[in-house]
């Protein structure tokens, strides 16, 4: 067993006492964290202040013992500092995750969000509701944004994702528009789109040709039965749809410039999904496999619903990290998106 790798998934599940001034505390994704430098490398870590792990001089303990790992919050960027003309804070636009990753909810609402909808592990709504975001963001605003955070902060890579949209391009419409927009503003820049297949499956193409880098679709379980008990408005989405949105993307994108989030924790055999996980990789889809958290706000943390254990956790990335390295494929060659930050994930600690 690699005790690194046990130390990080312990991290990621139990979380570190530490002040992070970067933090991310609801939206579409699975973790409430503070982010960090860890070894050098992004690190979403649940600020616990009943974690058994604490900071001193730089290095994570356990009680009185060194794990050996060095920890650094992410400083407060800059571009926080600024606003719209029309008086709206570029952080309620997007906001840091990691050093140098800018993170967008284009749209922040989904169709999926009534209750008897809604994916248990998600908070989409309540930033919006809490004041802290704005529903759409412009193509205009995330150029500007955009521009002052590489200008002012050295971001490196950008990831735009939407909640699901009434119409058959499922929010891809405005992800196109929003990444033609931002790299006028600033050429090169790799961005990831994420969203659910697109009913027509030209608007892969149509993001690939806006300049999109790499793209997500995210199935978040391979498990039917975990799918509709956890995901009841996008298991309508049959897995088929998946399939051929994630063939056309590797077509149009490139191997390994396609990934879905796989959530661990959701009651999924853990053998069955790293076999899922393998199935994935041959496809030229990347399983960006991430602990689920009872985030504040979520159904599952009402319902009481807890983490994963960390045996789990290390068990299935290990596996994973294991078929992608066989297959030659790592995070970081995604060039951006959640899988190349890998901040919310052991992967890369494993290897992947």
């Amino acid at each position: 067993m690699d005790v690194r790798i046990l130390t990080r998934a312990e991290l990621a599940l139990r979380g570190v006492r530490v002040q992070a001034p970067v933090r991310r505390p609801d939206g579409a994704g699975p973790s409430d964290d503070g982010h960090v430098l860890l070894d050098g490398a992004n690190a979403a870590l649940p600020t616990n202040p009943s974690s058994p792990y604490s900071v001193r001089e730089g290095r994570v303990w356990l009680g009185e013992q060194d794990t050996g790992l060095a920890l650094t919050p992410v400083s407060r960027p800059r571009f926080y500092d600024l606003t719209t003309a029309d008086g709206i804070p570029y952080e309620h636009i997007a906001r840091l995750h990691g050093a140098d990753v800018l993170a967008t909810t284009v749209v922040q609402t989904c169709v999926r969000y009534v209750e008897s909808e809604r994916c248990r592990f998600c908070t989409i709504e309540e930033s919006l509701r809490a004041g802290a975001t704005v529903a759409a963001k412009t193509p205009a605003q995330l150029a500007e944004v955009a521009e002052a955070a590489v200008r002012l902060d050295g971001i490196k890579q950008m990831v735009m994702t939407t909640g699901t949209t009434t119409g058959p391009d499922r929010g891809a419409r405005a992800l196109a528009r929003s990444v033609r927009a931002v790299l006028e503003a600033v050429p090169g820049l790799p961005i990831q789109v994420q969203c659910e297949p697109p009913g027509d499956l030209t608007w892969i193409s149509a993001l690939h040709e806006a300049g999109a880098t790499s793209i997500g679709i995210h199935v978040e379980s391979l498990d039917e039965q975990v799918r509709r008990r956890w995901m009841p408005g996008k298991s309508t989405v049959p897995m088929a749809e998946y399939e051929g949105a994630w063939d056309e993307a590797v077509r149009v994108f490139g191997r390994n410039r396609v990934s879905t989030y796989l959530l661990v924790g959701l009651g999924e055999d853990p053998e069955e999904l790293i076999v899922g996980a393998g199935s994935l990789i041959e496809r030229g889809v990347y399983p960006f496999v991430v602990p689920f958290r009872p985030m504040n706000g979520t159904l599952a943390a009402r319902d009481g619903v807890p983490a994963p254990s960390t045996d789990l956790l290390r068990r299935v990335t290990e596996g994973v990290a294991a078929r992608l390295r066989a297959a030659g494929m790592t995070g970081a060659d995604q060039k951006a998106g959640c899988a190349a930050c890998g901040a919310c994930s052991v992967l890369q600690s494993a290897g992947g």
